[in-house]
């Protein structure tokens, strides 16, 4: 992951908005609960490993709607 501007809670919060879903629905879609999603978009925790690899999966499926954090969080 590169150094950005923006920080792990901004990406957590706004992935989750631009996939339209709740907390609850994506802490369901990487497999955490609820709680973890709140701690990671409120800085109290940070994502494990292979969350991060869904996250950075899920921003390549998404396109060019992901393009900007993609490029932000995970090109060399």
């Amino acid at each position: 992951m590169t150094q950005s501007t923006l920080q792990i809670p901004e990406l957590i919060r706004t992935l989750r908005k631009r996939m339209n879903l709740s907390q609850e629905k994506f802490a369901a879609y990487l497999g955490v609960s609820f709680q973890t999603i709140n701690r990671w978009e409120k800085g109290r925790a940070t994502p494990s490993p292979m969350a991060i690899k869904l996250i950075e999966l899920q921003l390549r499926q998404m396109g060019e709607r992901g393009a900007d954090l993609l490029e932000a969080y995970f090109e060399e």
